[in-house]
């Protein structure tokens, strides 16, 4: 006659047969390919990828850049005479502005200066907060505290503030999106800067970290070759919502008159420049505008969809399965308690709210069990 298991073995049976398949299915793959799996994946992601991609595509090769001629006809410099008032046709698609100009062209020539400072405040941001992150968690001491100090500076002022300032002393030195974009980026770095510290002083202490320094390697190969490798997850996902950042930061300055400045063109600036045809003609408002949305959105969901490959604890899945294995159990999960509620635990000021995360379901062997200790206590 076959006993029956407990539910503590069941559980142990089911966790075993998951890590099984799970080692099965993972034994050829290495952490690269496991963290692309899990992105291509993560459908928003892969979505928003595409739709990026086609707006640049389109942005790059309808009126061309870098001197190179697009497929689009009308060029966004030539004026002509506003047909039919300037609305929307098959032959200008976007509709056309107040002295003829194809809006199309002005559009796209606006999507390649937004992305151009975007990207750019993305990667100078994220390449020198990253830097300055790790060698200031990694030597910590006086270099520590004055990075951080500069640090604490930028998160007290206002980053439009600061940027607005930038952007002024900018665009009176070179006047060149590029420029706006490296210094924009200059600006940004001390979010980034703080959490590659926060991981730097923990990796520092790791084992390999010991070997390679008992080995004799530099400090800059340490950091280069062992710590910054090992923060790529959260630098990648900060890159990115660095960059749909700078997307609305680039588009704020330019509205307000800090930004890009004529004859080059950007959303924001198309979008200060016809704010007041919003109720006479809202084509040349919407446009722009939803182009910065979808360029804002876009870099966002692929930042979550990088978050989860990086660290799949972030979607939900490790939960999921570990709620479906307890409810085959029997087992009822509870919160886990918070380190304040622990620390009000400690001082007795809070009752205890368990130690394991979940607890027994009470059936009715708990329950006779119950009634039996209460019989006793009563005699």
């Amino acid at each position: 006659m076959n006993t029956p298991e407990t539910p503590e073995a069941q559980l142990a049976s089911v966790a075993a047969v998951e890590d099984a398949k799970l080692a099965a299915s993972q034994d050829s793959l290495s952490q690269g390919r496991l963290v692309f799996r899990r992105f291509i994946r993560h459908k928003p992601a892969m979505i928003s990828a595409a739709v990026l991609l086609v707006l640049i595509v389109v942005s790059m090769t309808s009126i061309g850049i870098f001197g190179i001629k697009g497929w689009w006809p009308h060029d966004f410099k030539t004026t002509s005479v506003a047909t039919n008032g300037g609305v929307p046709s098959a032959e200008h698609w976007f509709g056309q502005e107040d002295i003829g100009r194809d809006y199309f062209a002005l559009v796209m020539s606006g999507t390649q200066v937004s992305l151009i400072v975007a990207f750019l405040v993305g990667i100078s941001g994220t390449v020198l907060g990253t830097v300055l992150g790790a060698v200031a968690g990694y030597y910590r001491g006086w270099i520590d505290a004055i990075i951080m100090r500069i640090a604490d500076i930028f998160f007290v002022i206002p980053l439009l503030l600061i940027a607005a300032i930038v952007a002024k002393t900018a665009s009176g030195a070179i006047a060149s999106p590029w420029f706006l974009g490296i210094m924009l980026g200059v600006v940004s770095w001390a979010g980034l800067a703080r959490l590659v510290r926060a991981q730097v002083l923990t990796l520092r202490e790791r084992e390999y970290v010991e070997a390679a320094r008992a080995m004799g390697a530099s400090s800059w190969r340490i950091i280069l070759k062992h710590l910054i490798p090992n923060c790529i997850g959260t630098v990648l996902v900060n890159a990115t919502l660095a960059t749909a950042s700078a997307v609305l930061l680039e588009t704020s300055l330019s509205f307000l008159g800090f930004g890009v400045k004529a004859p080059d063109s950007s959303l924001g600036l198309l979008i200060s420049q016809y704010q007041n045809s919003f109720t006479t003609r809202p084509w040349l408002f919407w446009w722009p505008g939803l182009i910065i949305l979808i360029i804002a959105l876009s870099v966002n969901f692929i930042g979550d969809g990088l978050r989860d490959a990086f660290d799949p604890r972030q979607s939900g899945r490790v939960k999921k399965r570990n709620l479906a294995a307890a409810a085959l159990m029997g087992i009822r999960p509870i919160a886990v308690p918070t380190a304040t509620e622990r620390t009000e635990e400690a001082v007795g000021n809070r009752p205890p709210s368990g130690t394991g995360g979940i607890e027994p379901a009470v059936g009715p062997v708990g329950a006779a069990e119950e009634d039996r200790k209460d019989e006793e206590g009563k005699r």
